[in-house]
């Protein structure tokens, strides 16, 4: 069948955001290969590539998150490297204006220029042009007192805007490269997420029509309905997002899918609250890392539900012990047991 069964195309993936340090995007290698209770060698094997690729998957969304990051600090840094030549351009601007004067200045002194009140009282002929000399002489010494205070100001402001402009440049080439590794790495990321992918549908597409249904299952749990879950929810946002995820039981699970019509398992909780007005982080992981932290014999109808210790998989509590999410590659979204799942935590939203 190949990516267009997967429902996943090269272009599609471009659109979702990063990865910058392996060691923190990148979830361990699962050693263990999935096994489901009654299925056939192929069945497993499916499972088990499916459920790599879903870590991969939720790695390239932490990943975009952070290049989001990068790239914002990098926006900051390049309006602070702008602001930082405004301010030189302004302080040398000044440097520039009081120039001329000290330059005066200071060739007048260096060509022996006689400017105090001793000079003014040897050559003065008479007591008026004394008074008119030493007068003159006060209102010259104030003013040269003045340019050159405003202009020893403006070199220290500056020196100041020199040494910021440079601080802000170094920032912003060190944002930038910060950035370009994420870059870097996202795309490797995505490019191994693609070869998953075909490495999932072509065993897929190995199953007889048998295996098929009988990987996808039934939609609840036995003994559990929708009526049965809507009628124990109460007022909240989280039952309202898990009433929203209930409409799309059915779906098919596509990576990188966040609906309205297929989902990945972060992408249905992301659609899911966004149907009540809230928005969630796009990866499992960071949406591990938000909310308030529940203990599970607390948990309440709409929580997000971690699944395994690199918290790449994620669902709704759907009450009674049971979880609704998009959990695979061929297998649509349902309410499943969460009897045997590796529970890693609660999220409340």
């Amino acid at each position: 069948m190949g990516a267009s069964i997967a429902g996943v195309t090269l272009a599609a993936l471009v659109c979702m955001p990063a990865a910058a340090d392996p060691a923190r995007t990148a979830p361990p290698a699962r050693t263990d290969p999935v096994v489901l209770d009654g299925a056939t060698d192929a069945m497993n094997r499916l499972a088990d590539l499916g459920r790599k690729s879903e870590q991969t998957n939720e790695a390239l969304h932490n990943a975009q998150i952070e290049l989001d990051a990068k790239q914002a600090a990098q926006a900051v840094a390049d309006e602070r490297v702008a602001q930082a030549q405004v301010a030189l351009d302004e302080a040398e601007g000044l440097v520039a204006q009081y120039r001329p004067t000290v330059d005066k200045l200071a060739l007048a002194n260096y060509q022996g220029a006689r400017t105090n009140r001793l000079f003014a009282v040897m050559v003065s002929d008479s007591p008026q042009q004394l008074l008119d000399q030493m007068s003159a002489l006060d209102v010259i010494a104030q003013q040269t007192s003045d340019d050159v205070g405003q202009f020893a100001d403006a070199r220290i402001r500056a020196q100041q805007a020199a040494d910021e402009a440079r601080s802000a440049a170094d920032a912003a080439r060190a944002a930038s490269d910060a950035a370009r590794v994420v870059q870097d790495e996202l795309g490797r990321t995505k490019a191994d997420l693609e070869r998953q992918i075909g490495d999932v549908t072509d065993a897929f597409d190995s199953l007889t029509d048998e295996e098929r249904l009988k990987l996808a299952g039934s939609p609840f749990p036995p003994g559990i309905d929708a009526d049965a879950i809507l009628a124990e929810l109460l007022p909240g946002s989280g039952s309202g997002a898990l009433q929203a995820a209930m409409t799309r039981i059915g779906s098919p699970y596509v990576w990188g899918a966040t609906g309205p019509d297929s989902f990945d398992c972060s992408g249905l909780v992301v659609w899911a609250y966004q149907q009540v007005g809230k928005t969630l982080p796009r990866s499992s992981q960071a949406q591990a890392a938000g909310g308030t932290p529940i203990s599970r014999d607390q948990l309440q109808p709409g929580d997000v539900v971690i699944i395994y210790d690199d918290a790449s998989h994620v669902g709704l509590y759907a009450g009674n012990g049971n979880l609704l999410h998009a959990s695979t590659f061929g297998v649509p979204v349902k309410v499943e047991s969460l009897d045997g799942m590796d529970y890693a935590g609660a999220r409340r939203y």
